[in-house]
Formats: structure tokens, C-alpha cells, sequence
């Protein structure tokens, strides 16, 4: 499950290991000389009652709270290896829409991408059309052999990754869409992820996702071979599970 969603976590071992491994993942963070939204060297530190909050903490002094035996956490700190250009991103945008006493919609936005977020990669336009048209019969069934060979799914919400431990009926993520050149795909995965990371950055940093709604919703039981219920068509006729949706305008991004 975990490879076809995520081949980097071959990197660091994620859903494999038997515990969260905090300790360890704070030495893999620290080695890998990641940084803030500020610039600052980041660590992962035990949570601390200093009364900062949590992205503030980070943007301040580049410590990420970080609980022991805690997969979501531990699934924050992999996804922070995995892209650290996104997420500093995403802690320098929090930071600039921070106001005293409320959050708005970009913030929303921000935390339903760090959270739930999915990056969903084709060359072929009609397929990430079905997509957002909410047709996942004929996506993930007539079209099952064209999503296997030209679409990618990328899971970046660490609470997703959690999640998946114990998928369940109706698991959903939120997706952004990117349309790429046949070329893309020819790359290897440690060129891909240093891509969509950079790539993704640059999307966060121009101010895209002002609204939760601009992310569009995937049920990932859906995508081909996650699941072996999956492999008949009429698992595609749950309609509590695979829900038709209205169009959304504008969540189609390019690969430049």
C-alpha cells in the first residue's frame, strides 16, 4: 500500500518499523540539516509548555513538537525529510497569515494540505479531468490500465499516512492536481520527489490554496490495487464511499 502511494518512504523506515522511532527520526532530521520557514536549523523537541503555538514555535525557534511512541508525528517529521521545501513553505505561509484570534480560510486550507494532502501527477489531461469530475467509475475502472501506467499518487498529509495503518471505508484525502510532461515519469523517484518538493514549495510560496475547497477530494480506497476489494466494478458502485461531487474550477495545476 505504502509503495504505490509513497515509494520514498523507502528511504527511512516508515510503516515497516514495529514502533515510532522518535529518537531516531530526530537524528535523521538533524543530519539532513533541515530548515523553517525562517531558516532556522530544525529539531524535533518533546511538546513544552512555552506558550507558543505550534507552527509560531516553529517559525521562531525551528523546534517541531515531536511526541514519543506517536505515529502522526512520526509521519510529520518523515513527510518534513521527504519535502522540507514544501513544509518550510507551509510554516512560512502560517506565519504570514497568522491573526490573534482567528484562523481564515488560507490557514484552513494550509492545514487540510499538511494534514490530508495527496499530489496526484499525469500526463494525460482526461484522466486528472475524470478526476475532478468525480467519475471514479470510469476512472479507476475503465480507465484502470492508463491510471496504473500514467498517474502517480503521492501522499503528503501526515495524517493520512496514519490513517492508512487502518484504512477504512471512506478514507479520504485531498488532493492537488498537476499535469506533467510523458518525460516526468522517466525520471527516477529521488528526482521526482526532489521535483514535486520544489514544485509544491513554489505553489505554497505564491499564495495557491486560499480555500479548503481549492483541494480536490480522492477516495483513496479507489486507486487501483491499494485495495484488493478494489479489483471488481462494482466496489465502484459504493456510492456512500465514491460520492459524485460538483465540478471545482481552478485545481488543475501545470508541471512548469
Amino acid at each position: 500500500m505504502f509503495q504505490t502511494l509513497s515509494p520514498w518512504l523507502e528511504s527511512w523506515p516508515g510503516p515497516a518499523a514495529r514502533v515510532p522511532d522518535a529518537g531516531q527520526l530526530a537524528a535523521w532530521v538533524r543530519d539532513a540539516g533541515l530548515r523553517s520557514g525562517s531558516g532556522l536549523p530544525l529539531e524535533l523537541v518533546p511538546p513544552a509548555a512555552d506558550g507558543l503555538a505550534y507552527e509560531e514555535r516553529i517559525w521562531r525557534t525551528g523546534r517541531v513538537e515531536t511526541r514519543l511512541d506517536n505515529w502522526h508525528d512520526y509521519f510529520n517529521g518523515l513527510v518534513w525529510l521527504a519535502f522540507p521545501q514544501a513544509k518550510a513553505a507551509l510554516n512560512a505561509r502560517h506565519r504570514a497569515q497568522f491573526q490573534p484570534g482567528a484562523r481564515g480560510c488560507a490557514r484552513d486550507a494550509m492545514t487540510h494540505l499538511d494534514e490530508c494532502g495527496i499530489l496526484v501527477l499525469s500526463s494525460r489531461p482526461e484522466l486528472l479531468e475524470l478526476l475532478r469530475g468525480f467519475q471514479w467509475q470510469r476512472l479507476f475502472w475503465e480507465a484502470r490500465r492508463e491510471v496504473l501506467e500514467f498517474m502517480e499518487f503521492h501522499v503528503f498529509g501526515h495524517a493520512t499516512y496514519e490513517q492508512l495503518l487502518a484504512p477504512f471505508r471512506g478514507l479520504t484525502a485531498k488532493a492537488v492536481l498537476r499535469l506533467v510532461p510523458p518525460s516526468w515519469q522517466q525520471q527516477s523517484p529521488a528526482a521526482r520527489r526532489v521535483d514535486l518538493d520544489a514544485w509544491l514549495a513554489a505553489q505554497v510560496a505564491a499564495g495557491r490554496f486560499q480555500t479548503p475547497g481549492e483541494l480536490q477530494p480522492l477516495p483513496l480506497l479507489g486507486i487501483p490495487g491499494l485495495v484488493a476489494e478494489n479489483d471488481d466494478p462494482t466496489y465502484y458502485a459504493d456510492t456512500w464511499q465514491f460520492r459524485p461531487g460538483r465540478r471545482r474550477a481552478g485545481n488543475l495545476l501545470p508541471g512548469v
